[in-house]
């Protein structure tokens, strides 16, 4: 029985009959409180999407397209979006970035996403994205970043997008570039297609009824590819994704499905799996889930991650009680977080 199920029946059996209507009309009105209530406190995430100097008219009409793709996944995901540089009337667009940075939340369970559309620029010593007016350098970005304690996913859609990999990398923060250098300066394609793989089901690699960030990269990553075999032209661009916060990014042909099947020769920590636990649009089991208990979910997912990893240099019996101790977390956990039913 439900919770509001026995207000409403103890309701019934401690008022006389005249008070029954009233009852249930304060039972009623309980609820409609309790509802707007969530709905107030409700936690959404952010994306900012960004959407650089054209250059060219042609160019113009493409990013546009990209920001709409990144717009309706955000609607899909109820998260709220602010666009910048989409509109012809928009000229300076560095402060307006900045403000709305400024704007967010810095300390929250639930991700900012930033994405930059467009072009990018190499000097051999700083990357800098291409907005209308004054560029943006890694540099600066980075610091206007540094204070957020949140899940930030920050996706270099532009060309020389490679430069910004080292300086944007952080602890607790996905960064996807286009390139894997600042000398990869052709037109980028790479923003087009994860702008498309974001919110496709067709990504989904792990049939979880959900694309993570991990498989919308890997989707979009692929079609790049596609289309120089297809075009017969030599490829450059070759994106990159880190978030173990070591700057040095791995590329999407380590990795099978959603398994890395290949590991730097220093044996670093690998990259993917928080790419892999953050979704613009949820499953419907994942939206059920508090805020909290996502995070504490998917820190103990990398806690299992880790301890895996280590196995090789563990006693067989060490390794299988510290699992046993994770898994046991996991399950109080979810039993803890499953929305209740009343029965």
């Amino acid at each position: 029985m439900r919770k509001g199920e026995r207000s409403t029946l103890n309701a019934q059996r401690s008022t006389p009959n005249g008070g029954k209507l009233l009852a249930w009309l304060l039972v009623g009105f309980a609820v409609c409180l309790w509802g707007r209530a969530e709905e107030v406190g409700k936690e959404r995430a952010s994306v900012i999407v960004a959407v650089g100097a054209a250059g060219e008219e042609q160019y113009g009409e493409t990013f546009s397209k990209w920001a709409a793709n990144w717009q309706k996944a955000a609607a899909s995901g109820d998260a709220r979006i602010a666009t910048i540089g989409v509109g012809a009337e928009e000229k300076e667009n560095v402060a307006r970035l900045k403000q709305a940075l400024e704007a967010e939340p810095k300390e929250t369970s639930v991700p900012l996403w930033l994405v930059l559309l467009g072009h990018g620029s190499f000097d051999g010593r700083e990357g800098k994205f291409n907005l209308r007016g004054d560029d943006i350098a890694a540099s600066e970005l980075a610091k206007w970043l540094a204070t957020f304690r949140r899940p930030v996913v920050v996706i270099c859609g532009f060309s020389a997008s490679g430069a910004f990999l080292k300086p944007l990398s952080a602890p607790d923060r996905v960064v996807i570039v286009a390139t894997k250098s600042g000398a990869e300066n052709n037109f980028a394609r790479f923003g087009g297609h994860i702008s498309e793989a974001i919110a496709d089901p067709a990504a989904d690699l792990d049939k979880d009824g959900q694309t993570s960030v991990l498989e919308a990269w890997l989707s979009a990553a692929q079609r790049v590819a596609d289309f120089y075999k297809a075009e017969e032209r030599l490829a450059t661009e070759h994106s990159l994704l880190d978030d173990n916060g070591d700057g040095l990014g791995t590329p999407a042909d380590w990795f099978s499905g959603v398994r890395l099947v290949k590991r730097s020769a220093d044996q670093r920590a690998p990259d993917g799996l928080r790419a892999h636990q953050l979704h613009l649009v949820p499953s419907a089991a994942e939206r059920a889930l508090p805020a909290t208990v996502r995070a504490e979910r998917d820190k103990l997912e990398r806690e299992l991650s880790a301890l895996r990893d280590a196995k090789a240099s563990m006693s067989e019996d060490d390794y299988y009680h510290k699992l046993e101790e994770l898994m046991l977390r996991l399950g109080r956990l979810y039993r803890e977080g499953k929305p209740r039913d009343g029965s």
